[in-house]
């Protein structure tokens, strides 16, 4: 297996020597920059590649062997394959991609909005801070703040009463940063920034549009990109939806291991795999995580490594270390290990911690949320250990 680091460019708050130093080889990263929607071109990713991949003299080499994210229009989410020049973009992206010997390109299908949370520094009893994702709260947003129509019926009695509750106790700041937090778009996301306004009139487009629609929009997109994919050598790899439920009454249909399978089943091209997300996944105590590794083993091509801890009905949950919370890692790495000595060098699964606790000196830098450089070390070498301890020391 190989070790990734989710790098954000040359403005990021960590380096590629930053990276070097924790001991990852292979670099996760995207054309942020570039509006969502339009094509890259071959020379953009190149310039990336290069100031990735050209060594310092007296550096360790770093590979750009991932790329997270080309993110797909919101018009293709909504029309399926009528977004055809949507599409024709998405493949000219892959191309350029592909033109450029990057391997693997992940992508998600969360409809509006991407991986969201309520709270971006959670204070944990060491004095670190998580990201959290608190129910009652993001309740609060919904009704109240984003005044959603119809939001009441996705809520029980107790539920709306407590979010009244939360909302009333809200200061202009805190209800100003909740919003923020929710519509702004938080890193490496591939959803556009929204005001509240805007945030509404996306939530009226998707009228009408259920997960078996929505399901059979990802399909008609699959057919028609898997092709060059697969002519290209490169895999595509889809990330869980962040949290594995609806939000917002919008379907979500990369949940759970039948999710999945319906996919897989739909468009079994070997190019079309999974990004195995165990932070995803594992807020859901319904999603058995070594089992769908086992169960999909041969279409992982990229791991995300974290793990969550869930809080009362699970409906709560923050983000714990790596080896703490609800995933059992060392039976997932089994896993992952077992799968890729099934595989020849090049094929090797490429895995990064992902993201990690703000601590220590990180608590007083600017940091990308979720992304801090010393809680992703920590992570990645506790990860390390896990993968030597089975016989596998990763490269």
């Amino acid at each position: 297996m190989r070790q990734g680091w989710r790098w954000f460019g040359p403005e990021a708050p960590v380096t590629l020597d930053d990276v070097r130093q924790t001991g990852a080889t292979n670099i996760v990263s995207s054309l942020h920059q570039v509006p969502i929607g339009r094509a890259w071109t071959e020379k953009e990713v190149r310039e990336r590649q290069s100031l990735i991949e050209t060594t310092p003299a007296d550096r360790s080499s770093l590979v750009w062997s991932v790329v997270e994210s080309i993110p797909i229009p919101d018009a293709v989410k909504r029309r399926g394959g009528e977004a055809k020049a949507e599409i024709e973009a998405w493949i000219a992206s892959l191309e350029a991609v592909a033109a450029c010997g990057i391997p693997i390109v992940c992508y998600n299908f969360m409809p509006v909005v991407d991986w969201t949370r309520t709270e971006l520094d959670y204070v944990t009893p060491t004095g670190a801070t998580a990201m959290r994702f608190d129910h009652e709260r993001f309740a609060a947003f919904d009704l109240f703040i984003l005044e959603r129509p119809d939001a009441a019926r996705d809520y029980s009695d107790a539920d709306r009463e407590r979010a009244r509750i939360i909302f009333e106790a809200m200061s202009e700041d805190e209800i100003a940063e909740i919003t923020r937090i929710i519509t702004s778009a938080l890193p490496g996301s591939t959803t556009e920034p929204l005001t509240i306004p805007a945030f509404r009139e996306k939530l009226v487009a998707y009228s009408g549009i259920d997960a078996a629609k929505l399901r059979r929009h990802l399909i008609e997109f699959l057919e028609a990109v898997t092709p060059a994919a697969e002519a290209r050598g490169v895999k595509l790899t889809l990330h869980p939806d962040d949290p594995p439920r609806s939000l917002f009454g919008l379907p979500r249909i990369a949940s759970t291991a039948d999710d999945y399978a319906a996919l897989f089943d739909a468009v079994p091209s070997k190019a079309n795999g999974m990004c195995y997300c165990t932070g995803s996944l594992g807020v859901r105590a319904d999603n058995d995580l070594p089992a769908i590794a086992r169960r999909f083993a041969s279409r992982i091509y990229f791991a995300h490594l974290r793990a969550t801890t869930r809080e009362g009905d699970g409906r709560t949950f923050h983000e714990s270390a790596h080896l703490e919370g609800d995933v059992d890692m060392v039976a997932v790495l089994r896993e992952l290990v077992a799968e890729d000595r099934r595989r020849g060098d090049q094929d090797t699964i490429v895995f990064r911690s992902d993201h990690g606790h703000r601590m220590l000196d990180d608590l007083d830098k600017t940091v990308t949320p979720g992304y801090p450089a010393i809680g992703r070390m920590r992570g990645l070498a506790e990860l390390r250990g896990i993968l030597h301890a089975l016989g596998a020391p990763p490269s």
